[in-house]
């Protein structure tokens, strides 16, 4: 069945991508090509339900209404394929029964054994076919949700070829919150991986070709049901070989080498601002890129006037996008000048290749995680923050600890003060919202959270990561110091998920036994504020009730915050409140 071009609008039309090969089973109204002209680019649907046997056209191409695209094979041309043949032979076995006399009956008889004989080889075989194809399918798989509208792909960790089980870490995405591994969707064979190192890629792009498990098992029923075959059959290798040069051919033209894919055009600080879906709407009123280049511009924020085309009549592809945005946080990195507000004010290093003045020097790489981190912490610079700091006394809550950690470890769970403290301050942010909030981007209102996201910074050996613990305020004790475990454990095991990441909107940061009296925790915006925490120490307090100075645990807290949504007396109260909460429990009760 013909495929053929409706009508365009236009007299004639290019071929800018074609978005089926050779082989893949459509159903009706699937898009198959992509036609573009001067005034408008249209997704040419399939008119009906089929296998791609032929792709009569190829990227470049002019094309006008009423010109075959493609070549269907439909479950009604094979049917009515079969009922031809049958017919046809019915007739060529009456006019040989006509003509021929009782000998050739018996030929007759023993060439039509032969002939059911090989109808049923046939048919033995072709059920061995199908259960092949279903199990060895080749499967596009695209990314999950990675918690932020883009990032790089930092490493990948599988090969072409490679054999992967389902939740196998394969790529490692990073973002400017966190290193996010990506698992493996299915088990089975990579059969090609579709971005590199150093792209930018979003949700739901499409990164890897997986042949799901059983491939092999099929491959040998092929090879038996082809060694039971004819001589006519042996030809089927060399037929094969051809559909994959065709296939190849088909793909080098859908896909397009883009001339110039290196190369763009953007300054560094307008690309580096991501704009929203309405301005990036207004800029393609005269730009020449298909419906899927323009979805994607959206979906990263990219001022496409600012992207050199590369293809034919400088027409943008995605490849354009991926380098444009590539290039553009190269340069970022490459002049943190340009890259942020926080850092314009810093001037360059100076030249400390003399030995003389500033002795001998070492150059170190920062790990992954701290790079990613930078841009984010820059932020911190344009928040007017304020640190609050005070004392808890937790001489009785230690006590209470003591007593109930032989249970919990027994359980396997680890009890420390970081429980107590985690639910103190949830609680505390029910009761003082405006902690729990967001400042809106026009600064006129806050957004009060609902919930308690409690993100818990930890230490690891690439350096600080923040992973969350959603819905605090509903939790007892137990449960908060579990997931306090299981999360430190995937975090310095590098197997945290977007999930664990992403939604906070209060952190603790605690240094544990690491010494120290205070700190300055930095706001992690959008956040309003975070939570410091030192190791605690034995003081003497008054004790005004005996007249004499007693020796007490006490916990040093800093809390840092952002000045523009809280106020200085606010900040003591509320600090003053979780210190009472960590000194006496049970007020959480009341």
């Amino acid at each position: 069945m013909d495929i053929k071009a409706p009508d365009l609008g236009v007299d004639s039309a290019e071929v800018s991508e074609i978005m089926v090969e050779v082989g893949d089973v459509i159903a009706k109204d699937d898009n198959i090509i992509l036609l573009e002209s001067d005034k408008a680019s249209v997704e040419v649907p399939s008119s009906a339900a089929g296998k791609v046997t032929k792709i009569s056209v190829a990227v470049g191409d002019q094309v006008s209404e009423g010109m075959v695209l493609i070549e269907l094979e439909s479950e009604a041309d094979a049917d009515s394929q079969n009922d031809s043949q049958s017919n046809d032979k019915q007739s060529a076995e009456k006019e040989s029964t006509d003509k021929q006399n009782a000998a050739q009956d018996s030929q007759q008889a023993e060439k039509q054994n032969d002939t059911d004989a090989n109808a049923a080889e046939a048919n033995t075989s072709q059920p061995a076919k199908q259960a092949g194809a279903e199990i060895g399918k080749a499967t596009t798989h695209a990314l999950p949700d990675l918690g932020v509208d883009e990032a790089q792909v930092a490493e990948i960790m599988v090969s072409v070829g490679d054999i992967v089980t389902a939740d196998q870490s394969i790529l490692l995405i990073e973002s400017d919150k966190a290193s996010v591994e990506v698992p493996a969707p299915e088990t089975g064979k990579v059969e090609k991986i579709l971005v590199q190192a150093g792209d930018m890629v979003a949700n739901g792009q499409d990164f890897i070709v997986i042949i799901g498990e059983g491939a092999d098992s099929a491959s040998n029923n092929a090879s038996e049901s082809k060694a039971d075959t004819s001589e006519t059959q042996v030809s089927k290798p060399a037929e094969s070989d051809k559909k994959a040069d065709l296939d190849q051919k088909v793909n080098k033209q859908t896909t397009g080498e883009p001339k110039q894919a290196a190369k763009s055009t953007a300054n560094t600080s307008t690309a580096n601002a991501k704009l929203t879906e309405s301005q990036v709407n207004e800029k393609m009123v005269d730009i020449y890129a298909g419906p899927a280049v323009r979805k994607l511009a959206r979906q990263l924020g990219v001022d496409i006037t600012k992207v050199k085309g590369s293809a034919l009549n400088d027409r943008i592809l995605k490849e354009d996008l991926f380098a444009h945005v590539k290039d553009s946080l190269s340069k970022q990195k490459a002049a943190p000048a340009s890259g942020s507000m926080a850092s314009s004010s810093l001037p360059s290093l100076p030249d400390m290749s003399n030995s003389e003045i500033w002795g001998e020097t070492e150059v170190q790489d920062l790990s992954r995680l701290q790079k990613v981190s930078i841009p984010q912490l820059n932020y911190n610079t344009l928040l007017p923050q304020v640190t609050q700091f005070d004392l808890s006394d937790i001489t009785d809550t230690e006590k209470l600890r003591g007593e109930l950690k032989g249970a919990m470890k027994a359980e396997g769970i680890g009890f420390t003060i970081l429980a107590f403290v985690v639910k103190a301050t949830a609680y505390a942010l029910t009761q003082h919202p405006r902690f729990n909030s967001h400042l809106s981007d026009d600064n006129t209102q806050i957004i009060l959270r609902k919930s308690v996201n409690m993100g818990i910074a930890v230490a690891t050996d690439d350096g600080l990561i923040v992973p969350v613990i959603k819905n605090v305020q509903d939790k007892g004790l137990k449960q908060i110091a579990i997931e306090i475990g299981e999360l430190a454990v995937k975090a310095r095991d590098k197997k945290l998920t977007a999930k664990d990441l992403q939604g906070a909107s209060f952190t603790i940061s605690s240094q544990g036994n690491l010494g120290g009296t205070a700190f300055t925790p930095l706001v992690n915006w959008p956040q309003v504020g975070i939570l410091g925490v030192s190791e605690a120490s034995m003081q003497p307090r008054w004790n005004a009730s005996k007249q004499s100075f007693e020796p007490r645990l006490m916990l040093p807290l800093s809390l840092s915050y952002d000045h523009r949504v809280i106020n200085g007396a606010d900040a003591a109260v509320f600090t003053r409140y979780i210190a009472s909460l960590l000194a006496d429990p049970r007020r959480i009760l009341l």
